[in-house]
Order: structure tokens, then C-alpha cells, then sequence
């Protein structure tokens, strides 16, 4: 008993008091301090989180014009001339004269080049030696032949006597006239030494230079020039476009343009349809345009590139509602043949892929015929990173 007593005291002895714990109140900057920290850790989430909007170049859909008549239809070509030589000579020789240099305006029937005619003359001088030659001849001949036929109506002479006079003026009359044509052959390679221009025009090309050796016709295997001089008449300026086939039936002849040089993009120059050349290129499925140049102006120069405008005719089918045409870059659209796909900009910066019907399309710009309206904003790039429904933002 008494065993059990001190085991039970031992034990008591043991066991460790707890004291209550007194609670005081919360301080409230520790939960301003809370506050804070969280804050801190959502707008830190918020810049390092990754942005998942797609950047791209926002573009803005222009209006082209209306699809019930007068639309406009583009096509690319070059400033060509429809009056335009490369001067040369009709004989051999050396150029000893050249009037004029690139630049130089020249009238129809200016001198503009010389060939050495010290040969030519020579011959002139002998040929015409030879036809005085043959004039006294005939002149010798022909009083005698006169004579003899009176003499043969008297009967003093034999018939066989005023056909042997008969014989030798004819003789003399014939070598008069081939002197007179060796004399004109002589006179006109003379006059073929000198170059004349053929239309009044500007020179472009200067080809041969004094002491070169020219040639009517090209000799095979030597430096010998066919040309001396190229020139173009400035008032025969006009332009050629090459026109999708598909299109073709909309160009009228006679019917107006506007022509922008790629030289001068913001001149807006008046044009008219000369013709539409009655041929295809197969390879290029286009077909050729004439467009006059309205407005003479020294700035237009051949061979310059030039962009036309047609104000074109109705559709076939133009009894159906105007549409509206709007122009757009190229990398603005993922086309396929005559449709293509767009990617709207929504104000939410929320993108709506859209089916398009798809007009002429330049190296630039594509006409978009239907599925947009001008003043849309469009995607202009990253188009293959993008999906119906993304968000994208203007990129830097």
C-alpha cells in the first residue's frame, strides 16, 4: 500500500502545468503589411506572366470604289514609244561628223551625222566626167543622123548608110544615159553620207563615235556599228499594261484611266484606252492594253514602270446590288484563286477569321471584291500564327 502511495506521488510529480495563454488583440498594420505583400505578388505575376496575344501590324482596309460601274481596275505595264529609231546609214563608211548628244532635241530632217564622202565624191566627180563624155558623143552623132535622113529623102544616100548613122546616135544616146544613172547612183550615195532625223524627237542613245566604221547591215564576227544614233519622239508616249484575262471584258476602249508613274506616285495623270491588242500572252494569262497619255510633260520617259487605274463597265451581271471594293496589301490576306481568308480586328483586339472574294491582285495590294468594308482592321502579318478567335496587339 504504501508502494502504490509513492508510485501515485512520483507520477504527480511528473506532469507539467500548463498555464493558459492570454490572447491579445491583432495589431492592424500587421494586416496592412499582409495586404501589401499580396498585392506586390499579383502585380509581379502579372508583368513576368507570359503575354499570349499575338503581335502584328494593324492595317487598315481603303475604299477602291463600287462595283456597279466605274470601279477602278489596276494593271501594271511601261511608259513605251510608239515613234522610235535607231539611226544608221544606207552604205558603208566612217563616221567623221556626230551633231548631237543624249539629251539633245532634234527636228525632222536635222543633219545629225556625217560619213567620211572623200570616196564618194571621187566617184561623183569621175561618173559625171564620163556622162559630158557621152553628151558630145551624142550631140556629135545626132546632127550627122539628121543629115543623113534628109540625104536619104533626096536619094543621095543609101538606105544601108542612114541605118549605119541610125545605129551609132542610138549607141551614143544609150551610153548618155547610163552615164546619167551612174551620175544619180554617185549623187545618191553622196547624199547618203549624211544622217537626217526622220521625226523630231530627243536623242536617248548615242551609239557610234567619229572615226567608228558603220554598217547598214550587221557583219557576223566584228565590231563594225549598225546604228549611230537612237531617237524617240516624246509625243508618241503612251502606256502598256498587261491585263488579267479575267478581267479583260471590263477595259473599254475609249474609256478612261489614271496613270500613277512609279517615279512619281502621288501625280494623278489622265488616260484614255487606246486599244486592247487582240492577243493573250498563254504563259502570263494576261492580255495587252494601249493607254494614252493625256497630259505632255518632259517628267514622263520611256521604259518608265506605271501603274493604270481603268474606269471600267458594269459586271455582266450588273443588275445585282453595288459592292464595295476595298484595297488591302498583299500580306494582309492568304488568298486561293479568286477567295481568299482576312483576319478582322474587333474592338475587344479579338480577331474574326473572314472569307473574302478577291479581285486584282498587284506586287502591292489585292482589290477585295466582297467580306470586308473599307475602314476594317485587318491583320497585316504573323497570318500563319493566328486562329479564329485570338487576341493580338499592335506590334512595335
Amino acid at each position: 500500500m504504501t508502494v502504490h502511495n509513492d508510485k501515485s506521488s512520483l507520477l504527480d510529480s511528473l506532469k507539467i502545468e500548463r498555464t493558459p495563454v492570454k490572447r491579445g488583440k491583432t495589431s492592424p498594420w500587421l494586416y496592412g503589411m499582409v495586404g501589401i505583400a499580396l498585392i506586390a505578388i499579383a502585380a509581379g505575376a502579372w508583368f513576368f506572366w507570359p503575354d499570349s496575344r499575338v503581335p502584328v501590324h494593324i492595317i487598315t482596309a481603303s475604299a477602291e470604289g463600287s462595283g456597279g460601274g466605274g470601279a477602278s481596275l489596276d494593271a501594271s505595264g511601261y511608259v513605251v514609244a510608239r515613234r522610235k529609231a535607231t539611226l544608221s546609214a544606207k552604205i558603208l563608211g566612217k563616221v567623221s561628223e556626230v551633231n548631237f548628244e543624249e539629251g539633245q532635241r532634234v527636228k525632222a530632217g536635222d543633219i545629225v551625222a556625217r560619213l567620211d564622202d572623200s570616196n564618194y565624191q571621187a566617184v561623183l566627180r569621175q561618173a559625171q566626167a564620163q556622162a559630158r563624155i557621152a553628151k558630145a558623143t551624142m550631140d556629135n552623132t545626132a546632127p550627122i543622123y539628121t543629115r543623113y535622113r534628109s540625104l536619104k529623102e533626096q536619094g543621095a544616100i543609101s538606105t544601108d548608110a542612114v541605118e549605119n548613122q541610125r545605129l551609132a546616135y542610138d549607141n551614143a544616146r544609150t551610153a548618155y544615159d547610163a552615164a546619167l544613172a551612174t551620175v544619180a547612183m554617185a549623187q545618191s550615195n553622196l547624199r547618203d553620207t549624211l544622217i537626217r532625223a526622220p521625226f523630231s524627237g530627243v536623242v536617248t542613245v548615242k551609239v557610234a563615235q567619229l572615226g567608228e566604221v558603220v554598217t547598214p547591215n550587221a557583219s557576223g564576227g566584228g565590231d563594225t556599228r549598225t546604228g549611230i544614233l537612237t531617237i524617240v519622239d516624246m509625243d508618241s508616249l503612251e502606256v502598256q499594261v498587261d491585263v488579267s484575262e479575267n478581267y479583260i471584258e471590263r477595259v473599254q476602249v475609249g474609256g478612261a484611266a489614271v496613270i500613277h508613274l512609279d517615279a512619281f506616285p502621288d501625280w494623278d495623270i489622265p488616260g484614255s484606252v487606246i486599244a486592247v491588242i487582240p492577243t493573250a500572252d498563254k504563259s502570263k494569262g494576261t492580255v495587252a492594253v494601249r493607254v494614252a497619255i493625256k497630259t505632255k510633260d518632259p517628267r514622263i520617259l520611256p521604259d518608265m514602270a506605271a501603274r493604270v487605274g481603268f474606269m471600267t463597265a458594269p459586271e455582266k451581271d450588273g443588275a445585282g446590288p453595288v459592292v464595295s471594293r476595298v484595297s488591302v496589301p498583299v500580306s494582309a490576306v492568304i488568298a486561293n484563286g479568286k477567295t481568299g481568308s482576312v483576319f478582322v480586328i474587333g474592338a475587344d483586339d479579338k480577331i474574326e477569321k473572314r472569307d473574302v472574294a478577291l479581285g486584282l491582285k498587284t506586287q502591292q495590294s489585292i482589290t477585295i471584291l466582297s467580306g470586308i468594308s473599307a475602314g476594317d482592321r485587318l491583320a497585316g502579318d504573323n497570318l500563319d500564327k493566328l486562329h479564329d478567335g485570338d487576341k493580338v496587339k499592335a506590334a512595335e
